[in-house]
């Protein structure tokens, strides 16, 4: 299996494992879009590594095979689209995402993360976009999302440089939203994804589509239906009573 999913209650968990670095390719996206859709009950989904690394992107030994004709080429930007669909999947899912980075998340893995809500690495963790060093560049989502989450001077420092930086660095540039030592991390994983757990569907799916719709003018309009539809609902209700009783 190129990737595990267990579900437990509302919160799902994906482990890649692909050995030995969890390289992409149709297979294993085909099993992430699996999981997507499994998934899609949950509240929370951490997707996290059972390898060293946590991704090292798509598979170099298929690329190699494919690039020498033009159906091999059209195969890889095949793949490219099929990374960007998944990764857009994930992304606008009803559930939370975590990613849970604990070892090289490098071009396609980083990508992968990017898509993921919240981000957890490791301070030992490497991240980086580094396709323009092979004549190439972050075909799936990479450049769009690097730059609307870090902005213009962090995204081409890290895909025109090639750079690849450490957990610190990462949290530092606001690739991600924590880095701790490996250590700790599974357990700091963890306990995010079960407070996240904890709260309710309905509202997380709803913030999660505020928040997208961000970029253009109808975010407001949108904040404002979603909040009727969940004044309406009898989980918020019954959590603001157990809150004022709470104060009382």
């Amino acid at each position: 299996m190129l990737i595990r999913l267990e579900i437990a209650d509302a919160l799902a968990t994906a482990t890649l494992q692909r050995a030995p670095v969890n390289a992409i390719d149709e297979a294993w996206i085909a099993r992430l879009e699996e999981v997507i859709g499994a998934a899609r009950e949950a509240r929370v989904l951490v997707i996290r590594s059972g390898e060293k690394a946590f991704s090292a992107g798509a598979d170099l030994a298929l690329m190699r095979a494919r690039f020498d004709s033009a159906e091999g080429r059209d195969q890889m930007v095949a793949l490219a689209r099929a990374m960007q669909r998944a990764f857009a999947r994930l992304e606008a899912a009803p559930f939370a995402s975590i990613a849970e980075i604990g070892g090289a998340a490098m071009g396609g893995g980083l990508e992968l993360a990017l898509a993921c809500d919240l981000r957890i690495a490791s301070l030992e963790a490497t991240l980086g976009l580094p396709e323009a060093r092979l004549g190439l560049l972050p075909g799936a989502g990479g450049t769009q999302r690097l730059t609307r989450l870090a902005g213009e001077a962090t995204a081409k420092r890290l895909i025109l440089g090639a750079e690849a930086v450490d957990g610190a660095e990462a949290l530092r540039l606001g690739l991600v939203h924590w880095a701790v030592p490996r250590e700790q991390l599974p357990d700091r994983a963890a306990q995010l994804a079960k407070d996240l757990a904890a709260l309710p569907a309905a509202s997380l799916a709803a913030c999660k589509r505020c928040i997208a719709a961000a970029h253009g003018d109808e975010g407001y309009a949108l904040e404002l239906q979603a909040t009727g539809e969940l004044l309406a609902s009898a989980q918020t209700q019954a959590r603001v009573r157990a809150f004022l009783e709470r104060r009382r």
